[in-house]
């Protein structure tokens, strides 16, 4: 089977299930965010020394990948049937207590954080905007078509968790965190 199927020369491509939409509808908007967002999680855990965040980020990523095939089929039962269900109440719950564990290893915050720092830190902060990209597709698409909640609750915490890991990246290269010299 060849990579190229020139179906998609169109500007249309197959959901899970084979129904044809155009590349810019909004549940294909929503699946290409946490498609780029794995990807740049895959980034950001390439740049990082730590062992303990490469093995999260690796989890995560599969994580993900089983929320973007989920995203990808319109059929609810289709989705409920699905070999590679979405996430659930407790992988939202899991991700909250991986937050807690490393803010643990974190000063408090006392200002607003820009993003920077080591190549690892700069990489999380990136994968968290994309993170929130995400989130705000995954709304929208859940304004027009059924989306799964809790989907929308673990985007939203993967994007705290990785903000808490940037931070953690810079705190262990011995970095402190780069403060918005502003005030509000």
């Amino acid at each position: 089977m060849k990579l190229y199927t020139r179906r998609g020369d169109a500007g249309e491509t197959d959901l899970f299930g084979g129904a044809r939409v155009p590349k810019d509808h909004l549940r294909v908007e929503a699946y290409g965010a946490v498609d780029e967002l794995n990807a740049a999680l895959g980034v950001a855990a390439a740049a990082t020394g730590h062992a303990d965040l490469r093995a999260l980020a690796s989890e995560l990523q599969s994580q993900l990948f089983a929320l973007g095939a989920q995203l990808a089929a319109p059929d609810a039962e289709r989705r409920a049937k699905s070999a590679l269900p979405g996430p659930r109440d407790e992988h939202v719950t899991r991700l909250e207590r991986e937050i807690d564990r490393f803010e643990a290893e974190l000063p408090p915050l006392r200002r607003f954080v820009l993003p920077g720092g080591t190549p690892g830190a700069a990489a999380l902060h990136l994968a968290r905007t994309v993170c929130r990209r995400a989130e705000r597709r995954a709304v929208a698409l859940g304004r027009e078509e059924a989306v799964d909640p809790v989907a929308i609750r673990f985007l939203n915490r993967l994007s705290d968790l990785l903000f808490v890991l940037a931070r953690l990246e810079n705190r262990r290269a011995g970095l402190p965190d780069v403060e918005w010299p502003g005030t509000l």
